[in-house]
C-alpha cells in the first residue's frame, strides 16, 4: 500500500481529485479534533456503522496513525492522509505548511498536477506488514496446493542484555537497484525448491524506532517441514547477501554497524 500525505489548505480537496486519478483502491483518513468522533457517553472502546452494500464508518480509542495503516495495508492499494504533518510518510505541503516527510510543495491545492503527484508516489517505498504479505501470498495460484505459510519478523531490539546502552533506533540505506534485485533473486531460488510454492519478504529502510518492525519474509509450501527451513534460509540470505547498510543510535552513540564488524 503507498501512503501519502497531506498538509495544509486544501489537503482533502487534493486527496479528492488524486482518488479519482489512481488505479485501486484508496482509503482516506482525516485528523479530527479529539472528541468529534464518538459520543462521550458511549461505553465501548470502539464502535464501528456497517449498511448492507459494505459501506462503515468506524471511532474508537487507543490506536495510533501507524496501527491503523497496518490494519488497511492488507486491503488497500492506497491511503490518503489529511492533516498528520509529523507521520513519517511522504508528504504534499500546501501554502508553506511544514511536514516531517515532505515529497512535494506546491503553494495552494489548485496549482498541484495530481499525474505527477501520482507519479511521485509509485517511487516512495510502500508500507507493507506482516499481514499484507500473508494475504498476497494466499493469493497465488498455487495456494490451493499449500498447507503451510511460515513467517519471520525481525525488530528493533533495544539492547542485548540489561548493562548494554539501550538502542533508541535505527536506520536503514539499501544499495539503490542492487538490494532489490538481489532480494528478488533470492525470492525466486528459494521458489524453486521442492515443495515451496511462494516466497514475499520486505525490508523497510530509514529511521525505524525501537520495537518497530523491520524485515518480513514468508513461505507457502505444500508442507511445514519446507515453510520452516525456507524461511529460516530466506532470512539468513538476505542478511548475509543482500547490500543494506545499519546506522545504529543509542542514548550514548550512534555508528554504522559495518564499521564495528
Amino acid at each position: 500500500m503507498h501512503v501519502l500525505g497531506a498538509v495544509g489548505p486544501g489537503a482533502t480537496d487534493l486527496h479528492d481529485r488524486l482518488a479519482r486519478r489512481l488505479d485501486g483502491r484508496v482509503a482516506t483518513v482525516e485528523s479530527v479534533p479529539t472528541g468529534d468522533t464518538a459520543r462521550d457517553d458511549d461505553p465501548a472502546d470502539a464502535a464501528f456503522g456497517l449498511s448492507e452494500d459494505g459501506a462503515w464508518v468506524g471511532a474508537g480509542d487507543g490506536t495510533s496513525l501507524p496501527d491503523l495503516l497496518d490494519g488497511l495495508a492488507p486491503e488497500f492499494d492506497y491511503a490518503l492522509l489529511a492533516g498528520f504533518p509529523e507521520a513519517r510518510v511522504p508528504t504534499v505541503t500546501l501554502g508553506g505548511s511544514e511536514a516531517r516527510g515532505e515529497l512535494l510543495a506546491a503553494p495552494d491545492a489548485a496549482s498541484v498536477d495530481v499525474d505527477d503527484v501520482a507519479d511521485a508516489l509509485a517511487a516512495t517505498e510502500p508500507w507493507i506488514t506482516l499481514e499484507s504479505l500473508v494475504e498476497g501470498i494466499k493469493e497465488v495460484p498455487e495456494a490451493d496446493r499449500a498447507g503451510a505459510i511460515a513467517t519471520f519478523t525481525g525488530r528493533v531490539r533495544a539492547r542485548d542484555g540489561p548493562e548494554d546502552a539501550r538502542t533508541t533506533h535505527l536506520e536503514f540505506e539499501m544499495y539503490e537497484g542492487v538490494a532489490q534485485e538481489r532480494m528478488d533473486a533470492i525470492e525466486r531460488e528459494l521458489a524453486e525448491r521442492d515443495g515451496v510454492l511462494a516466497v514475499r519478504s520486505h525490508h523497510r529502510t530509514g529511521v525505524i524506532e525501537d520495537g518497530e518492525d523491520i524485515v518480513f519474509v514468508v513461505v507457502l509450501a505444500g508442507h511445514r517441514e519446507e515453510a520452516f527451513r525456507t524461511v529460516e534460509d530466506g532470512i539468513n540470505r538476505l542478511k548475509d547477501e543482500v547490500p543494506i547498510f545499519k546506522k545504529e543510535t543509542t542514548v550514548e552513540d550512534k555508528f554504522w554497524v559495518h564499521e564495528r564488524t
